[in-house]
């Protein structure tokens, strides 16, 4: 596969293909083969926020008093979404340089950007509460922690396969992973915050994961069209193999990420494994729902963790739903102190 050219007058300004089409790179919002992906690209846009304008403040009072088991849990999950969301920002652009449809590339610019301020926010939220030292280490987790290496060794291989090997169906296991990762890989970490949150802790912290979880949300219900838009379009490879590859990606993946919840949320009050474990087959029923898939886990078909409703979960409402929550205060800061002001 060729990358896309970058300016090509000959060809139409519509493509004629996601990938391996011909476009003359000149975008057109009013003329593309996928309309209602502008009103994705506009909604996208609508998500704009910096880490910064999260007040840290409480946070910064609330962590020491956190249970050493909830210390824990706080600084590995923090390195598992910053070990998930750093190779987003590039794994979107390198998509975008083989989409042919510069409608695409236009949505994967906004995702990389995005995907930019969510692992910079990690970073925010760790320099507010802890020291350096413990910063860096947070970040090592993802390269060190066994459990998260055996956790993230499929998303390593099929991306860099990409990377090494760029042919359509590359490109569409790729997209299934970014899929797992978007819509349920990052979901145990966010119930984390948002169980902190029930109970009045880290509030700002959580206040950020809604952000990331808002923009996530729309992410992955772009990249499911994109999955299904490209199957469309390359009609040989809409085969059983590969149904058959993406069914067993998910099964995998839910085992994996069984594991790690186990591992990592074992200690926390008021996270119930069991329902957590449900939670995540509901997850996977979703995601291979919006990739046009059938449901693998027919007894979760509803959320087992009604309490997560008024978090996440919701890909039209979330936007409103956690300004809704009168415990989590959306207030500006200055971006020099974090909040420290307010000590």
């Amino acid at each position: 596969m060729q990358k896309a050219k970058t300016l090509e007058p000959r060809n139409p300004n519509k493509s004629t293909g996601i990938f391996n089409g011909q476009s003359s790179g000149i975008l057109n919002w009013n003329d593309i083969a996928y309309p209602h992906w502008h009103k994705m690209y506009k909604r996208l846009l609508g998500n704009y926020w910096q880490a910064d304008e999260i007040n840290m403040s409480n946070d910064i009072k609330q962590f020491a008093s956190l249970s050493q088991s909830e210390q824990d849990a706080y600084l590995k999950i923090i390195g598992l979404l910053a070990t998930l969301d750093a190779p987003q920002t590039r794994t979107a652009l390198l998509l975008s340089l083989y989409a042919t449809d510069p409608s695409v590339q236009s949505i994967m610019a906004v995702i990389a950007q995005q995907e930019a301020v969510h692992n910079e926010s990690y970073s925010y939220v760790l320099s507010s509460i802890v020291s350096l030292d413990q910063q860096n280490k947070a970040f090592e987790f993802g390269r060190t922690d066994e459990i998260l290496l055996k956790r993230n060794k499929n998303i390593a291989k099929y991306y860099n396969d990409f990377v090494e090997n760029p042919t359509t169906e590359n490109i569409l296991k790729t997209l299934t992973y970014t899929t797992l990762l978007e819509g349920l890989f990052f979901y145990s970490g966010f119930a984390y915050f948002y169980n902190l949150a029930r109970y009045n802790k880290m509030v700002g912290t959580s206040t950020m994961i809604s952000y990331i979880n808002r923009d996530e949300l729309e992410h992955g219900r772009f990249i499911s069209e994109l999955f299904r838009a490209t199957l469309s379009e390359n009609p040989e490879l809409n085969n059983e193999e590969l149904i058959e590859w993406v069914y067993e990606q998910f099964k995998e993946s839910v085992e994996l990420e069984i594991e790690w919840s186990e591992y990592v949320l074992a200690d926390i009050e008021g996270i119930e494994l069991e329902e957590m474990h449900g939670y995540i087959k509901y997850r996977a029923n979703k995601m291979l729902r919006l990739i046009g898939l059938e449901e693998i886990y027919p007894e979760y078909v509803e959320n087992p963790m009604k309490w997560i409703r008024a978090y996440a979960d919701n890909i039209d409402g979330t936007k409103t739903d956690f300004f809704e929550q009168k415990s989590r205060q959306y207030v500006k800061v200055n971006a020099i102190d974090n909040g420290f002001d307010d000590l």
